[in-house]
């Protein structure tokens, strides 16, 4: 299979005119998108705070460490 070579100057061109067809987020879809993904990685986070503390109790009262 032969490939076709692309000269660094076609491939900027190329590139910006692709660029061009982007559709861009506005500040305020980016503020919320972030706010999102904040908030997700908390919820997340305490999910596996809680499981993980579930499992250490679970795991110390089986070895008789505790609990």
């Amino acid at each position: 299979m032969a490939t076709k070579k692309t000269s660094p100057a076609q491939f900027i061109r190329e590139v910006r005119s692709e660029t061009k067809k982007v559709t861009w987020p506005g500040r305020k879809e980016t503020a919320v998108t972030t706010l999102t993904v904040f908030i997700m990685v908390t919820v997340v986070a305490i999910f596996f705070l809680i499981v993980d503390q579930i499992l250490s109790f679970g795991i110390g009262v089986i070895l008789g460490l505790g609990g």
